[in-house]
C-alpha cells in the first residue's frame, strides 16, 4: 500500500486574504494557534481525515505554496530515500508539540513535499 497523503499546508504572503478567502469558498473551520513561542499558525479542519493548516511564508520573496504532507513510518528514511532520488532537504526531521515528525523536501523538479510520522 502507498503512503497516504495526511496533511496539506498553505505558505502564504497574506495570512488574513488566504483565511478569507479559502474559508469563504470551501467552508472550512479555521482555528489560529501558537504551537510554538512566536510562531502563528491556522489549523484547517474541511471535515475530511486529512487535516491542513495555513502560515506565513517562511521563505522571503517567494511565493506562496501548498505542500502535501504523506504519512510514513520514519521520516529519516524518507527523506534519505528520498535525496538518493534527487531529491533536496529543506527541512530535516522535525518534532511537532510531541505528536509527531516532520521533514520537507524539494524533489528533482523544485517541488516541495513533505513527510508526517505519528507519534506512536
Amino acid at each position: 500500500m502507498g503512503h497516504p497523503m495526511v496533511h496539506i499546508e498553505l505558505y502564504t504572503n497574506d495570512m488574513a486574504a488566504s483565511k478569507k478567502f479559502f474559508s469563504a469558498l470551501l467552508d472550512w473551520k479555521l482555528t489560529d494557534l501558537q504551537p510554538a513561542p512566536g510562531m502563528n499558525y491556522t489549523g484547517i479542519d474541511a471535515g475530511a481525515p486529512a487535516g491542513g493548516g495555513m502560515m506565513q511564508n517562511p521563505v522571503p520573496n517567494t511565493p506562496g505554496q501548498w505542500t502535501p504532507y504523506a504519512d510514513v513510518d520514519d521520516v529519516d528514511a524518507m527523506l534519505k530515500k528520498a535525496e538518493g532520488l534527487g531529491a533536496k532537504i529543506m527541512t530535516p526531521k522535525t518534532e511537532v508539540m510531541g505528536m509527531g515528525w516532520f521533514g520537507i523536501i524539494k524533489d528533482p523538479t523544485g517541488v516541495m513535499f513533505g513527510f508526517w510520522q505519528t507519534k506512536r
